[in-house]
């Protein structure tokens, strides 16, 4: 198989023109050699995928999973139909080199960590391909740094600039309407992720920062200081945590947990502050965590403080997804995307 790879390399690279080049520094701090017209783009993960749509979607390949039918909707016709083409990096990975090397892309771009392993990733998918590629820092903190490091690599500057412009002023007005609030007066949330609610993202993970981001607390906290990422708990460890606000994804969690002897015990459930996070075409919370969460702050932020960030939430909603997704979502589109998003009454 690698005599196999190590051919198509050979081919790809020795029929290929000459072409002019120029050097990138990405976020981990590596220069990388790409040329200066990008045709195609290969995204690593969901995060780069929607960082690569959201940007130029001419440019996509593919998507790491095919949009699923109610998220169509969501995304501008010409790239619903995208291939599947799996993924090299996080969770499950599915593509292979073979893969990347049939898309034939002129780059390949991550979004996310900045870890070793990332970068030793990169470095030896590059060696082995040939192909440029380059890591991005998704943090939230990066996002218009993101927007216009990308931006500028694939030519579209002015694009990146406008979506660079929301970031930063919604990260700022955000920033600012918390910003006074003491931490012992935030309310204390609780991600619930899948149909038990039991599994979550510790904080410091990348898939719960949104919550603190938007002026909570996110209770999940490991008592040693030294884990995050995502985690599975019993019952009775939320029961202790007694979160004020419990936000979930999963539709299966938010219908039966009114109904569930054990959730009932949690301050959250009995007031009704329980709340699914809007997914489609990407969740506004995590999966992926990329520019999809910008949405999700603004949510959050005036779900946990109504008073400091007021918000016409529909609103809002059709102006990012008029912005970053390059649709216009209908009346019924709205409501079926917003259903939850309020809560449950007690």
């Amino acid at each position: 198989m690698r005599r196999l790879l190590a051919l198509a390399v050979l081919l790809l690279l020795t029929a290929a023109p000459a072409r002019a080049e120029r050097t990138v520094v990405d976020s981990a701090g590596r220069s990388v050699a790409v040329p200066d017209r990008i045709g195609r783009v290969f995204a690593a993960g969901p995060p780069a995928s929607v960082l690569v749509y959201a940007l130029a979607p001419d440019r996509l390949t593919g998507w790491p999973r095919a949009l699923r039918p109610e998220e169509r909707a969501y995304i501008a016709p010409p790239y619903r139909d995208l291939p599947e083409l799996g993924r090299l990096t996080g969770r499950g990975d599915t593509a292979n080199l073979e893969v990347v090397l049939r898309t034939e892309p002129d780059l390949i771009v991550d979004f996310g960590s900045l870890k070793d392993t990332y970068v030793s990733l990169a470095d030896r998918v590059q060696d082995q391909t040939g192909i440029p590629y380059l890591l991005i820092d998704g943090s939230f903190a990066a996002t218009p740094d993101a927007l216009r490091l990308l931006g500028g690599v694939l030519g579209v500057d002015a694009r990146a600039g406008e979506l660079a412009a929301y970031a930063e002023r919604l990260l700022t007005e955000v920033d600012a309407a918390v910003a006074p609030v003491p931490e012992g007066e935030r309310p204390r949330v609780y991600l619930a992720r899948g149909p038990s609610g039991l599994e979550t993202g510790l904080k410091g993970s990348i898939n719960a920062e949104i919550l603190e981001r938007a002026g909570g607390v996110n209770v999940a906290v490991d008592p040693s200081g030294a884990r995050k990422g995502i985690a599975r708990l019993p019952i009775e460890q939320v029961l202790v945590w007694n979160p004020d606000a419990v936000v979930t994804w999963d539709e299966r969690f938010y219908a039966s947990v009114d109904g569930d002897p054990f959730w009932g015990g949690v301050a959250a459930v009995q007031a009704g502050r329980v709340y699914l996070s809007p997914t489609a075409p990407f969740g506004w919370i995590d999966r992926p965590p990329s520019l999809n969460r910008l949405i999700g702050l603004a949510w959050l932020a005036n779900l946990l403080h109504p008073d400091r960030f007021p918000l016409d939430l529909r609103k809002e909603t059709r102006t990012f997804y008029r912005l970053f997704y390059q649709v216009e979502p209908s009346e019924s589109d709205l409501d079926a995307l917003l259903a939850g998003a309020k809560g449950k009454a007690p």
